[in-house]
């Protein structure tokens, strides 16, 4: 073992027991952020507009600060607009369905990314004593670190934002370097990550799902179709976020050679919001001291226009919840667009379920992700099916004399051998997981889903067209509109 790898395990021992003062202490701890935020603001625009020097408890909060979906509220250099002084970042984001969004980071939530991220990986080595991936090199497929200035502040990925506040202890450690990660096209970049990275001593890896495997795919190739085991021979620890890894599991496993120990995070521009702490427990656990006040809005009722609306403390399990969230960076009553669930309160932990606009609702099933990734999966698992991506959309104008139906894109890695019952396995599951959508089935309003089955290469193709390939870019798992999958027509098989 090298001195890092010694080093860092009293270091873990160290941050487990200041995390265990959190497990223990979230609401109270929820409570002193609640009150940082409004007492630190109350000087701003935003907290004079709000009369924040009238707030003490959530109620007030409550009365006073509606519930935000994105709008442009950035500010365009003026200071203590939405928190004190100026952003020092805008972090520059954007979903395949909607346009470009710049979220203030503050000197003081920056450092809150850091720290989440570095808890992960303490965590991880406290609970299994595995340490010797510190003293190997560790990739991060990321965005850009090339900034650009809007109004006299630094904007841009936030992982490429993150790149400059890495540790100067991991510095050497880390790859792709500084040219290669600011290569801007997605796929010419993949390739020099892997002539840069192939003959390293690699122990972890860190992305989302799919531009990983993408990475995995090159790697092999140029390597002559080995496996990722026999390329890097000390690959440990996969770190992932951004997507549902279950999707990815099988087909990432198989390009690995192994069942590798992952860890999955839940960074967002607006605020490091969880990791997962243990191997054994499920659940990511909840970051409740570090600047962000989270509310929740039980997910059915968020289109509302009075809905519910609770603090941490009144949260109850296994309800899917909006995920609302007042930061140190300035963003207040803000909608997330996630939606999550809690599957323990001691300590507190949550799991995502989906976007709270990525549903599908034509005939009032409301479908959300969380159901038709389970119900694919369990399908697929059990026949040893393989799904590289897909997506789900509403059929409302089938041909004349036919019932509607929900239409999923599907790309195989290996394809069921009779597609047709294959899709009515999977109705059948996921009329188990709604009952809304079991209804609409047995009522005749709907017939069973359909699939369609995609060439090779197709996501990556769309999102290339849409120039969406790579960074922090996801394929929405539904909509309620035909957007996507009219794009994809073209590549059914």
């Amino acid at each position: 073992m090298g001195l890092k790898a010694a080093l860092s395990k009293p270091f873990a021992a160290i941050t487990n027991s200041r995390l265990n003062k959190i497990r223990k202490n979230a609401v109270d701890l929820q409570q002193k952020t609640f009150e940082y935020l409004v007492g630190h603001a109350k000087n701003t625009a935003f907290g004079k507009a709000h009369h924040f020097e009238q707030i003490d408890t959530y109620d007030d909060f409550k009365k006073n600060v509606p519930v935000y979906d994105y709008e442009d509220r950035v500010i365009k250099g003026e200071e203590n607009v939405l928190w004190p002084g100026k952003p020092a970042y805008l972090a520059k984001t954007s979903g395949t369905t909607s346009g470009i969004k710049y979220i203030p980071i503050s000197k003081e939530s920056m450092p809150e990314h850091i720290k989440a991220a570095r808890n992960a990986l303490l965590s991880y080595i406290y609970e299994t004593g595995n340490a010797d991936f510190v003293d190997g090199k560790m990739i991060f497929l990321q965005g850009s670190p090339v900034m650009d200035v809007k109004a006299g502040i630094s904007v841009g990925r936030l992982s490429g934002i993150v790149a400059h506040h890495v540790p100067a202890y991991l510095q050497k450690n880390r790859l792709p370097s500084y040219e290669v990660n600011c290569i801007e096209d997605w796929e010419e970049k993949v390739n020099a990550i892997v002539a840069e990275t192939k003959d390293r001593d690699m122990r972890l890896i860190s992305g989302i799902p799919p531009w990983c495997q993408m990475y995995f795919d090159r790697l092999s190739a140029v390597s002559g179709g080995k496996k990722i085991k026999d390329i890097f021979p000390n690959f440990k620890l996969f770190v992932h976020g951004g997507v549902n890894f279950e999707p990815y599991r099988a087909r990432m496993e198989e390009s690995i050679g192994f069942a590798i120990d992952a860890i999955e995070t839940y960074p967002a521009s607006e605020g490091f919001i969880a990791f997962q702490d243990s191997q054994k427990e499920k659940g990511l656990l909840l970051m409740v001291d570090s600047g962000i006040f989270y509310e929740f809005i039980p997910s059915d009722e968020f289109f509302n226009k009075d809905p519910t609306r609770i603090s941490l403390k009144d949260i109850e399990l296994d309800k899917n919840y909006a995920l609302i969230l007042n930061t140190s960076a300035g963003l207040w009553g803000y909608s997330l667009g996630d939606t999550i669930k809690f599957v323990s309160k001691n300590p507190y932990k949550i799991i995502v379920t989906g976007r709270i606009k990525h549903y599908i609702s034509a005939f009032g099933e409301h479908v959300i992700g969380e159901e038709v990734e389970q119900a694919l999966m369990s399908v697929a698992n059990e026949q040893g099916i393989e799904i590289i991506e897909f997506t789900v959309a509403p059929q409302v104008n089938p041909p004349k004399g036919e019932l509607p139906y929900h239409e999923w894109f599907i790309e195989f890695g290996k394809a069921p051998a009779d597609l047709e019952a294959f899709a009515l396995q999977v109705d059948e599951a996921l009329q188990k997981k709604n009952i809304y959508y079991f209804d609409l089935i047995v009522g005749n309003i709907l017939r069973p889903l359909r699939i369609q089955s995609l060439k090779k290469d197709t996501f990556i193709n769309y999102m290339r067209s849409q120039g969406k390939l790579g960074g922090q870019n996801k394929v929405p798992r539904l909509a309620n509109d035909r957007k996507i999958a009219d794009g994809l027509r073209d590549y059914v098989k």
